[in-house]
């Protein structure tokens, strides 16, 4: 032991010394980022083109901005983006639950089912929402009254009233988009997680509920909340249908006021409000539920502009 010991510390190569005959110590390497000239001319341009744009349509002559701010907050427009939301929010309800019956259906075994879901998602999907919304809104053409037997019997013109137009028309309509991205969230999901669901005695419909679900809803999320801001535009098709929602608020007030363009302006500040709302709200849904697959979570909006202004400060700090 006493040899080897011996012969490894004899080996050994001796730490090196820095004497004060070496001379000084190196300067620390001084890093100077690069100057990035194309992203000042191009945001310069960008706000040019901006800045003409805003100044074409403030000063022309034939707009009267002061009639934007009269009406924006008028009880009339008001009521009408409250009819704007609540038949989105109920449009996508029906398109929600419909959709999702509809993806089952759509990988169900029994070909009867799957066959029935295919053609209504074809139907819905490849005839636009515009034309679906007059065959409802005109269906007491064909069935002038509504017969369900001891259930209920009423005439058609009653039943098929503006606001059941726009709730069929745009519903329905959905709900073959949302079946189709129920179905891409449901085969999403592996499926030794259903084979182990059954292994252990689950039913089918309860490990749709326990297992495949809850891990779906990660892919079904984000297109979901698209789809609802989508809806939101969307409902401005109703007006076709006479049912009294934003645009057509907004129009009845132009075409008396003459205040046309004045007032497709308001219409347009308060579709931007309501979606950029819900906007946010589908940001820190889709936050949520990427916790369980994602170590890092994404910024925040204000932790991206506070990252942003730092670097911007300590860019402009370096070239100076």
């Amino acid at each position: 032991m006493s040899d080897k010991f011996d012969k490894q510390t004899a080996g050994a190569r001796p730490a090196a010394t820095v004497s004060k005959d070496d001379g000084p110590a190196p300067a620390a390497i001084k890093a100077i980022p690069v100057r990035h000239y194309g992203r000042w001319i191009s945001a310069v341009v960008v706000l040019g083109l901006v800045a003409l744009l805003v100044n074409a349509f403030a000063t022309a002559e034939k707009i009267q901005w002061q009639a934007v701010g009269d009406y924006v907050f008028d009880s009339t427009v008001l009521a009408g983006a409250g009819r704007t939301l609540l038949i989105s929010i109920l449009a996508m309800v029906m398109g929600v639950v419909l959709g999702v019956v509809l993806a089952v259906m759509r990988l169900s075994k029994n070909p009867v089912t799957s066959w029935v879901a295919w053609v209504y998602i074809w139907f819905f999907r490849g005839t636009p929402v515009y034309v679906q919304l007059l065959l409802w809104f005109n269906l007491a053409l064909i069935f002038p009254v509504l017969n369900l037997g001891p259930i209920y019997k009423d005439e058609m013109v009653d039943v098929m009233t503006p606001f059941m137009a726009a709730l069929l028309g745009l519903g329905l309509n959905e709900a073959a988009y949302m079946a189709e991205i129920c179905r891409a969230g449901l085969q999403s999901v592996d499926e030794g997680q259903t084979e182990a669901a059954h292994a252990l005695g689950m039913s089918h419909g309860k490990t749709l509920r326990r297992i495949v679900i809850p891990q779906a809803m990660r892919v079904i999320v984000p297109p979901t909340g698209n789809e609802f801001i989508n809806m939101l535009k969307t409902s401005s098709l109703v007006y076709a249908v006479t049912y009294n929602e934003l645009l057509r608020a907004t129009s009845t007030i132009g075409s008396t006021s003459y205040a046309v363009m004045e007032m497709l302006f308001v219409a347009c500040i308060w579709y931007l409000v309501i979606t950029s709302v819900f906007s946010v709200g589908q940001y820190y849904l889709e936050r949520r539920f990427a916790r369980g697959s994602s170590r890092n979570l994404p910024a925040t909006p204000w932790q991206k502009v506070k990252a942003n202004l730092t670097a911007f400060s300590r860019e402009r700090s370096s070239t100076v």
